[in-house]
């Protein structure tokens, strides 16, 4: 550089001293550094002086660069993006996020729930879904999940929740997984968490990505119009690569293989600029439609089925930017669901109503200071003011004596400060307008609540005959790990037999255990129509875009089909990723070097929604001697993923046991058709049997 010159000091340390207009190295307070290479000691070697303030600054600001984590949801990635209204729904809500052919700007976390930040990113777990609108009324913050119901119905019992699902309290594992003690303990004595737990046992827990995974408010809102009339609403997000998940086994090796899978996904999908995207969707009805219902709107353990309230889609989120500091933006933006604007209210959702009072709380314990709104990432983008002053960290300067109001300051020339608004400010909705009813206040739930099961089975029975098979799978593995309490199978499959015979026998052979005698429910299930909404299978796109193929080749393949098999994969818009077991590539059979974008040995086949494997009558014979060739194809082949395949590379299918179905094919236009799907005839038939 022009502006800095490299040196090297008497001890072989290395200094780069600014010229020119180059930036000088200061202190936090603007003090320039002479030598940011050796502290002040006295003599060579000497003990270190006190004095010395610039190495007292840099170890102590080291030593606080970690802040408290998430309760929950410590581990997440963010990116930035914009949201589009694109129908106009002011006859429902007044608010102007909401008027047509706005463009507001937004930060989207994605998280996991029971684990720690240093986890990883492929559990069985819930995914949070979190958008900071940052409107021209000030932040709205929609926070939500990829599942649109939860585990209770009342937020006392979210602290309960967590400790159960958390590292159990004397062992400190296991980490970010519910398989264990005393979270099927709790969930079992519990019945309301039961269509929850059809929800966590489902593929819903193991998305193929961010990118391809729905988000839900979960709770009941209000819209609210200009004439003050309020509607419930339910918000959705429905993302426009259609929905896909992983399987067990595949988010195992996933997890091997690398544990930021979908953080790097979200970030690598935005930086070549495939933009991910969803459709903000609305189920709006009125208190008449509720008071028809076989359940309570307001419980979180409820969802309503699309098909009784479609979904109207009235604006798309994309989001389009990384963060530029993941600390500064990832890690310190504060999400709360008390940050809401005028047209959009809360409903008396007990659990919503907890959770109003415990986010402010937990992020002044995070942040360390009651001014996190003034961290640029979680500031609005609209002006602001009140007469709240001082604090920790206060990094504004309000001028004048105004701190408090009413006052008359203003009459004497001075600045009075910000006043209200009564046409442009927020306003709690009376329950006569349209809202739900005011009734006495009480430590009590409403009739309906207590039925816990309705949906569990409407949810259950409304998956397709393989996704009822990893439901089943999922819960004889979380419970096979619960250790010393004998009792809790037997229970939480006793709750099971409310939610489907066939899933609780299932279950109990299984695990090897007698079926029991079916739990009381405290409100008899009734029967719903299955929603086709609520699979993952029926809503998967047949499409190759936002999706990866990895084509595997080696010394001697044939260019011209590697190149084929690239060309159609990316005209069919999906990613093309080819795999050698050398970095450097290989010598293809015209002489050629064909670089690699990953090695074999770490870049297995489960990165991958489909494979192709192109390989000479030799290469295959070579191949055949390395394992994590004969997994690679083994694991595609076992997580359902499609396979193409050239006629010499043959014998190393038949090595790792791959049989011929419809998912096994050449290398033609057959194998793009088949990479847009999975094959779940090839799972085992006792899996889909118990």
């Amino acid at each position: 550089m022009s502006d800095m010159t490299t040196t090297t000091g008497d001890g072989g340390e290395t200094h780069q001293r600014a010229t020119g207009d180059a930036a000088v190295l200061t202190t936090n307070h603007g003090v320039p550094v002479s030598d940011n290479q050796n502290s002040l000691k006295s003599g060579a070697r000497g003990p270190t002086l006190l004095e010395d303030f610039v190495l007292r600054e840099k170890i102590f600001h080291f030593d606080h660069e970690r802040i408290p984590e998430r309760i929950v949801h410590a581990r997440g990635s963010g990116a930035h993006g914009v949201f589009e209204t694109t129908d106009d729904i002011s006859d429902l809500s007044k608010a102007a996020v909401f008027t047509k052919g706005e463009k507001t700007e937004v930060f989207v976390r994605f998280s996991t729930v029971a684990g720690g930040a240093g986890s990883v990113d492929t559990p069985r777990d819930v995914r949070g879904f979190a958008v900071k609108f940052y409107t021209r009324e000030g932040n709205w913050d929609l926070v939500g999940n990829n599942i649109p119901v939860f585990f209770i119905q009342d937020a006392i019992k979210f602290p309960d929740l967590v400790h159960s699902v958390k590292m159990e309290a004397d062992r400190a594992y296991p980490q970010a997984g519910s398989a264990h003690d005393t979270f099927w303990d709790w969930a079992s004595l519990m019945p309301e968490t039961t269509h929850m737990l059809m929800w966590a046992m489902s593929d819903r827990t193991l998305p193929r990505s961010f990118r391809t995974m729905e988000g839900f408010g979960v709770h009941t809102f209000k819209l609210v119009n200009a004439d003050g009339k309020a509607s419930f609403v339910k918000f959705h997000w429905k993302p426009q690569l259609g929905l896909q998940s992983t399987i067990w086994d595949e988010a195992l090796k996933l997890q091997a293989a690398d544990n930021d899978y979908q953080r790097r996904d979200l970030w690598e999908a935005i930086d070549t600029g495939a933009f991910p995207k969803w459709d903000l969707g609305i189920q709006v009805f009125d208190q008449a439609f509720a008071e028809a219902q076989p359940y309570d709107v307001l419980d979180a353990t409820k969802l309503i089925p699309e098909e009784d309230v479609p979904v109207r889609v009235i604006g798309t989120l994309t989001l389009n930017r990384n963060p530029d500091n993941f600390f500064a933006e990832t890690e310190q933006v504060a999400f709360l669901p008390t940050n809401i604007v005028p047209g959009i209210d809360f409903s008396n959702d007990p659990l919503l109503q907890g959770r109003l009072f415990s986010y402010l709380d937990t992020q002044n314990s995070r942040l360390g200071t009651t001014n996190f709104h003034q961290i640029p990432i979680n500031a609005p983008r609209c002006p602001f003011g009140n007469f709240q002053r001082d604090g920790k960290m206060q990094t504004h300067v309000p001028k004048g004596r105004a701190n408090y109001e009413p006052n008359s300051l203003s009459a004497h020339g001075e600045d009075g400060g910000p006043r209200e608004s009564a046409t442009r400010g927020f306003a709690t909705v009376n329950a006569a307008t349209g809202g739900d009813e005011q009734g006495d206040k009480q430590r009590i739930r409403a009739e309906l609540f207590a039925d816990h099961y309705s949906q569990a089975r409407l949810f259950y029975r409304s998956q397709t005959e393989n996704e009822q098979a990893h439901i089943a799978s999922s819960f004889v593995f979380e419970l096979s790990k619960v250790g010393v309490l004998d009792q809790v199978p037997p229970r939480m499959v006793a709750n099971l037999r409310n939610v489907d015979e066939d899933l609780a026998k299932r279950v109990a052979d299984g695990l090897g255990i007698d079926l029991p005698e079916k739990a009381a429910a405290a409100r008899e299930p009734v029967e719903m129509s299955p929603s086709d909404a609520l699979s993952i299978h029926r809503n998967m796109k047949d499409t190759l875009e936002g999706r990866a193929v990895g084509i595997l080749y080696t010394d001697g393949s044939d260019g011209a089909e590697i190149d084929a098999v690239v060309a159609a994969v990316v005209a069919a818009k999906g990613k093309a990723v080819l795999v050698s077991p050398k970095v450097g590539g290989a010598t293809l059979a015209d002489g050629s070097k064909r670089k690699a974008d990953g090695q074999l040995a770490g870049t297995p086949s489960q990165l991958f929604d489909a494979v192709a494997i192109v390989l000479s009558q030799d290469g295959c014979a070579a191949l055949l001697k390395e394992a994590a060739a004969v997994q690679f194809a083994m694991d595609a082949f076992g997580h359902l993923k499609a396979i193409g395949a050239s006629a010499s590379a043959k014998p190393l299918l038949d090595k790792a046991g791959v049989e011929p179905d419809e998912g096994v094919t050449g290398l033609g236009s057959d194998f793009i058709a088949a990479a847009k799907k999975r094959f779940y005839a090839r799972e085992p038939g006792v899996r889909t049997l118990a």
